[in-house]
C-alpha cells in the first residue's frame, strides 16, 4: 500500500513499541500494537493500551508498565513532541505540528491520484449489481443497490483492485414470455382489434408506447399469429426497456462494463454444461422425475431441483451456469449485490460454487435492504408524475442525483433506511450532502480570490507557518484518507467513506469559520494557508467522486 509520510510515521511508531515491549521481556511476535485516534484532542494524536494488554504478562500495574515503555521510547527519531501516561495506563502520543504539514505538499503533487492504495494487489473482482429484468422501470430498491454497487466498484479500483462491473439481463424465461404477450396484445388493441391482455402481463405507459413504435415501422404487416411475429415482437421490447434502463442508470451516474444475457446461456449450451459439470462431481440425483443438486453436502438447509420433472428450469440452473461463466473468463473473486428478498437464495448459491471450486468465498453475497421515502414526515410511495411506484427517474426529478446518491450510501447496505426527501434537497447545513459541497464550494472561492490576488502556493516540505488546532485537525483527516479508502474497501463499505467526508466537511467549516486565509499583511503565510486549503479541496473532491456526488465550484 502506498504510504504517506503521516500514515508511514504510525506504522513506524507501532513497530518501535513492539521492539520496546520486546527488549523489556515480551517475546511473542504475534503481539500486536494497536494504535488510535483518541476522540477527545486533549488525548494526543495518536494512543495505545499495550500497557493494560500486558498487564497479566509482566504482573506489573500498567502505569509502571506503560512508564518502563515511554521511558525507552525515541521522541526525536518518531517526530513526537511529547508523551504522557493518562488514566489506567493509556499512552498518549502528540506529533510534533510542522510534521503533520508535509502531507500538504503530497496531496497537492499527486492531485486526483491521491487516496489509491495497492491493497488489492490487482485481484480480478467482478461485481454484478442491479440486474432487473428488462420489463419496466428502475424501482426504488433497484436505485440504492445501483449506488451502493457502483459506489464499491469506484472504491475498490481505488484501492488497487481489477474491477469489472456487470449487469445480468435475465432476457429467458416466463418474464420475457409475458412481456411479448404483453407487447403483441397493446399492438393489436392499437389497431382496433380486440384483444385480451394476458394474465401476468405487464400494463405499463411503456407497453404502450412500445406497441406506437411497431405500428409507425410496420403498421398492420403483423396481425398474423406467426412464431415470426412473436421473435420479433419479444426482441423489440426487450431492447426497449434495455435502453431505457441503460439510459437511466448512466443519468444516474451508473455505467456497467459488461451486459450479460441470461439467454445466450441457453444459446451456448451453458446452463445444460452446468448440470453436467455438478453430475461428473457426483452431487446429483433424481427423484420423482425430477433433477436435484445435493446441496447439503454444501451446507445448504435442503436440497436443490434444478430441473423439474416436466423438464423445465428453477431460476437457480441459469444462475449456476452464469457465476460458471463468470469464474471460466478468470476472476478472482465474484460480488454480487442482490436485494433483501435473495436473502435464503444465497446458502444454495454458494453451495454450488462451493461444488465445482471447492471454496465458496469466491463468491461474496452482499444484501442489500429496503428504503423508506419520506415526504412531510409519511412514507411516500407513488410518483406525481407517473401516480405509480418510486423509480429512478423520479428520484433523478425530484431529489437530484447528487443528494440520492449521497444519502444512499450514508447508511451500511445491511441495514433499512429512511430517506428523508425533504432534507435531502434543503439548501441548508443539516443537510449532509449540502454541507459536503459547501465545504468544497467555499474552497473553490478562496481560490478564485487567490487568482484575483495573483497569490501563490509553493511546494515546500514543511509549512511552518501552519500551527493552528484548527489546522492540525484538518491535516489529520487528510493524511487519513488512503487508509479510509483501503478500509473502506476490504469491508465493502462505501457508508465509511461518506463518515470521513461528513468529518472533513465539519473540519473545514470550523476551520474556515475560524482562521484567516488570506492575510494581505502576513503573504507568507497566506501562501502556506493556501497550500493548505488546495490539499483540502483535492482530498474532499477525490472523496466525493468515490461515491458518485459532483464537488461543485458555486452553490
Amino acid at each position: 500500500m502506498r504510504m504517506n509520510k503521516v500514515v508511514e510515521l504510525q506504522e513506524n511508531i507501532k513497530n518501535h513499541l513492539k521492539e520496546i515491549i520486546q527488549s523489556i521481556g515480551h517475546l511473542d511476535d504475534d503481539f500486536e500494537v494497536i494504535l488510535e485516534t483518541p476522540k477527545e484532542k486533549e488525548n494526543g494524536d495518536y494512543a495505545t493500551n499495550c500497557a493494560l494488554q500486558l498487564t497479566k504478562v509482566f504482573r506489573k500495574a500498567p502505569k509502571i508498565i506503560a512508564q518502563n515503555i515511554v521511558d525507552k521510547f525515541d521522541c526525536h527519531e518518531y517526530n513526537v513532541e511529547k508523551i504522557e501516561i493518562a488514566g489506567p495506563g493509556f499512552i498518549n502520543f502528540f506529533i510534533k505540528k510542522i510534521f503533520l504539514t508535509t502531507i500538504i505538499k503530497e496531496i497537492i503533487t499527486l492531485d486526483t491520484e491521491y487516496g489509491k492504495s495497492s491493497i488489492g494487489n490487482n485481484e480480478k473482482i467482478n461485481v454484478e449489481f442491479v440486474s432487473a429484468n428488462p420489463t419496466g422501470d428502475l424501482h426504488l430498491g433497484h436505485a440504492r443497490g445501483a449506488v451502493i454497487g457502483d459506489a464499491l466498484c469506484r472504491i475498490l479500483e481505488k484501492a488497487g483492485y481489477d474491477v469489472t462491473r456487470e449487469y445480468y439481463v435475465n432476457d429467458a424465461g416466463n418474464q420475457i414470455h409475458n412481456l411479448a404477450l404483453s407487447t403483441i396484445s397493446r399492438y393489436e388493441q392499437q389497431l382496433g382489434i380486440e384483444s385480451k391482455m394476458p394474465e401476468d402481463g405487464y400494463f405499463g405507459q411503456d407497453i404502450i408506447e412500445i406497441s406506437k413504435e411497431l405500428i409507425a415501422k410496420y403498421q398492420d404487416k403483423y396481425l398474423e399469429d406467426t412464431k415470426e411475429r412473436y421473435e420479433l415482437f419479444k426482441d423489440y421490447a426487450k431492447k426497449y426497456e434495455l435502453n431505457k434502463i441503460k439510459k437511466d442508470l448512466a443519468d444516474f451516474n451508473v455505467n456497467f462494463d459488461v451486459w450479460s444475457s441470461e439467454q445466450a446461456l441457453y444459446n451456448d449450451n451453458k446452463v445444460d454444461k452446468a448440470i453436467d459439470k455438478i453430475k461428473a462431481k457426483g452431487y446429483i440425483y433424481e427423484h420423482d422425475g425430477a433433477v436435484w443438486f445435493k446441496s447439503t453436502a454444501f451446507g445448504d438447509d435442503k436440497d436443490r431441483v434444478l430441473r423439474k420433472s416436466d423438464h423445465t428450469l428453477t431460476y437457480l440452473t441459469p444462475d449456476i451456469a452464469y457465476h460458471i461463466d463468470k469464474l471460466e473468463r478468470g476472476y478472482d473473486k465474484l460480488i454480487d449485490i442482490l436485494g433483501a428478498d435473495h436473502h435464503g437464495y444465497v446458502p444454495r448459491l454458494k453451495a454450488s460454487i462451493e461444488c465445482l471450486t471447492g471454496d465458496q468465498d469466491k463468491l461474496e453475497v452482499i444484501i442489500i435492504q429496503m428504503v423508506k421515502l419520506l415526504k412531510n414526515g409519511v412514507e411516500y410511495k407513488m410518483s406525481k408524475r407517473s401516480g405509480k411506484a418510486i423509480t429512478i427517474r423520479d428520484l433523478i426529478e425530484e431529489v437530484g442525483v447528487d443528494a440520492t446518491r449521497y444519502f444512499f450510501t450514508m447508511r451500511s447496505s445491511d441495514s433499512q433506511m429512511d430517506f428523508d426527501m425533504d432534507l435531502a434537497t434543503k439548501k441548508a447545513n443539516d443537510n449532509p450532502v449540502f454541507y459536503a459541497q459547501y465545504a468544497h464550494a467555499r474552497i473553490c472561492s478562496i481560490m478564485r480570490q487567490r487568482e484575483e490576488k495573483n497569490y501563490h502556493f509553493d511546494l515546500i516540505d514543511e509549512y511552518n507557518l501552519i500551527t493552528s488546532e484548527k489546522a492540525m485537525e484538518i491535516l489529520k483527516y487528510l493524511a487519513e484518507f488512503p487508509l479510509v479508502v483501503a478500509q473502506s474497501a476490504l469491508k465493502r463499505a462505501p457508508n465509511i467513506i461518506v463518515n470521513y467526508i461528513n468529518n472533513l466537511a465539519q473540519a473545514f467549516h470550523s476551520f474556515y469559520n475560524s482562521e484567516k486565509v488570506i492575510d494581505e499583511l502576513d503573504i507568507s503565510k497566506t501562501n502556506q494557508m493556501l497550500a493548505l486549503v488546495k490539499a483540502t479541496q483535492i482530498t474532499l473532491r477525490n472523496s466525493l467522486n468515490l461515491i458518485g456526488v459532483s464537488a461543485p465550484q458555486k452553490m
